[in-house]
């Protein structure tokens, strides 16, 4: 499905260095590191956002579709969160069963801005959903987010995946738990320049919680 081969030294990419990896149907990764490591530029190259990384780098199936939920909704705000959806190709049929999945059921005639922080992300979602994406990224979906609220997304999101079992995801948070809830691999990106330093699957004995917890005292003080 996708393939990594970031040689970012060579590229003169000022963030990343080396990232081999390979992601495939069904994966679901979390993504972890230090603040300002290089997790939303990682996932922004994927998306196809950092002309740095050119195709060589990111090597992806032929018709890919990827749907990127960013922190901010990102939904046109002059459109109705229906009209939002429409225009990704949904059909009226869809809009209406896309909302219910993601509980904004009576939620398809307003305005993006008259939602609230959590409701405008499940909103975003559901685009995201509208374009059926082989790949999923979410970038620090649960930030910003009251407890219950953050809860209430990742049990949606939790749902989503088990609903759509061959959509891949990848996930930045900076909360291991996030990883032991969601995902079936962590990554952890670290370094300067930023290298994977860790992937491989989440076990009941290997959690992404202890995991983390051991990178974080090799990688020594910041």
């Amino acid at each position: 499905m996708l393939e990594l081969r970031i040689d970012g030294i060579a590229a003169g990419h000022p963030v990343l260095g080396e990232i081999f990896v390979q992601v495939d149907a069904g994966d679901r990764i979390c993504l972890l590191g230090p603040s300002g490591v290089g997790k939303t530029t990682l996932l922004n190259g994927i998306a196809g956002l950092d002309r740095r990384l050119t195709g060589e780098m990111i090597r992806t199936q032929p018709g890919l579709r990827i749907g990127y939920l960013f922190q901010e909704h990102r939904l046109l705000p002059w459109r109705t969160v229906r009209q939002n959806l429409l225009l990704v190709g949904a059909s009226p049929r869809e809009v209406d069963r896309l909302l219910e999945q993601v509980g904004l059921g009576g939620a398809g005639d307003v305005l993006p801005d008259q939602l609230s922080l959590g409701m405008a992300r499940r909103a975003a979602l559901a685009r995201c959903l509208a374009i059926k994406p082989d790949l999923l990224l979410l970038d620090e979906p649960f930030a910003s987010l009251d407890p219950d609220r953050a809860d209430e997304l990742r049990a949606l999101i939790s749902t989503l995946l088990d609903d759509y079992p061959a959509m891949a995801m990848i996930c930045v948070t900076h909360d291991p738990r996030d990883a032991d809830r969601l995902a079936n691999r962590l990554w952890y990106l670290d370094g300067v320049p930023a290298r994977l330093q860790w992937d491989d699957p989440l076990t009941a004995s290997a959690t992404a919680e202890s995991l983390t917890l051991r990178l974080r005292a090799l990688a020594g003080p910041a």
